[in-house]
């Protein structure tokens, strides 16, 4: 989301994530985070040194993510205020949010949970 958003965003959100430009900084005022948490979108370099890839969404870096989603948005649409964020990247993904579904991170450490139990099992001969 690149623009302003109204209160109680995120109230309702079980599933996904949303990246949210927080410009002025009043991000965390408009949120409802009776069912999300609100967290820094880290370089790749920090969020795989410092997260659980069980939590990952889509298994990548939210960075990649993100930057990924405002190359798609700038080419299908000509954003200005896309490509303005592009080109100073660091700056602004230091001002996005990732909003993140309690839930779904539980669930999302669940099903890794699972697939590395399955993994590690050993094949009958």
């Amino acid at each position: 989301m690149l623009g302003k958003t109204g209160r109680n965003f995120g109230a309702g959100m079980s599933g996904g994530v949303a990246y949210v430009y927080d410009e002025d900084g009043q991000f965390a005022k408009r949120c409802n985070t009776a069912m999300v948490s609100m967290e820094k979108v880290l370089s790749s370099a920090e969020q795989e040194a410092q997260i659980d890839r069980a939590i990952w969404h889509r298994d990548q870096t939210d960075e990649a993510q993100l930057r990924k989603l405002l190359e798609d948005h700038f080419k299908w649409t000509g954003s200005r205020r896309a490509r303005e964020l592009l080109d100073d990247w660091a700056q602004a993904r230091a001002k996005f949010v990732k909003v993140f579904p309690n839930e779904y991170k539980r669930a999302l450490g669940e099903i890794n949970a699972k697939k590395a139990a399955q993994a590690a099992k050993p094949v009958a001969a």
